[in-house]
């Protein structure tokens, strides 16, 4: 099974039943859903979101209420500019110059662009919590989204400069089986949630998580295995529950320069600029 089969099995499950919320169709897209309100309120009562000062999410629908709890509650949060696109890739909304009147717009999809402040990489603090928009995720930590690599390169470029924690510290002597009981291999090092200095988050309905009970996704034994390039998560919070995932995956420790193609390296300026070889 590759994971194209399973964004397909996730997209088809909710247009199927009553869970998506606008935009539609859920193709194509990180799906919105019924009770994202519910997951963030969730995610807002975790020990990570507490020691929390900046917060890097994605600019999708189901964490728009994600966005705005962390503003609300004076958390600096950034945002990447769609595909990179722009020399200052990030947008930076700082609850200080945000009217509390103006959060509700200023953290829609459209709202970003018009607070938000363009940011070099160099320029982005560290971040103490990243929030994934996602596809499908496993309750051991792997992330499918939806299949352009953004939030992975986001990653990469971060990562390289020092402002998000690649090594995660990992607990003495861990070991034994993750959470699906099928992924981890006994005797792994396990990521221990909240033991690294930048936690990774999702919010997600409970048909994303494909190992879950609600799964779409016919046989979690024959789930793929996440690339190098992937971020494990530490979190996974649905309406329902809040998973710490203890992740056996390694987080990526910079940028997978070997998966980009000359193409991607010339549109997006900060990869053009970094790449091994280039002045």
């Amino acid at each position: 099974m590759d994971k194209q089969i399973v964004r397909e099995a996730v997209w088809d499950a909710f247009e199927a039943g009553d869970q998506a919320r606008f935009p539609f169709p859920p193709h194509d897209r990180i799906p919105n859903f019924a009770g994202a309100d519910a997951a963030c309120e969730r995610l807002t009562e975790t020990d990570e979101w507490a020691g929390t000062e900046t917060l890097k999410c994605n600019p999708d629908a189901p964490q728009l209420p994600v966005r705005r709890a962390a503003l609300r509650a004076g958390k600096t949060v950034y945002v990447a500019q769609p595909r990179l696109r722009d020399p200052d890739p990030f947008l930076r909304l700082d609850p200080a110059e945000i009217p509390p009147e103006e959060v509700g717009d200023a953290t829609t999809v459209s709202g970003i662009s018009e607070y938000g402040t363009p940011t070099a990489p160099g320029d982005v603090p560290h971040v103490d919590l990243v929030v994934a928009g996602s596809v499908g995720v496993t309750t051991d930590g792997a992330r499918i989204g939806k299949g352009e690599g953004y939030s992975d390169l986001e990653w990469g470029v971060l990562s390289e400069l020092g402002a998000v924690d690649s090594e995660a510290q990992r607990a003495p002597g861990s070991e034994g089986q993750s959470p699906s009981g099928n992924r981890a291999s006994p005797g792994d090092s396990r990521t221990q949630s909240g033991d690294a200095d930048t936690a990774v988050a999702t919010t997600v309905h409970e048909l994303s998580v494909i190992d879950g009970p609600e799964s779409p996704v016919a046989d979690a034994a024959d789930l793929p295995e996440p690339d190098a390039h992937d971020v494990p998560l530490d979190l996974v919070v649905t309406p329902e529950r809040t998973v710490r995932t203890e992740t056996p995956y390694d987080r990526p420790s910079g940028i997978d320069w070997d998966a980009l193609d000359s193409e991607k390296l010339e549109e997006i300026p900060v990869l053009a600029e970094r790449a091994p070889g280039r002045k």
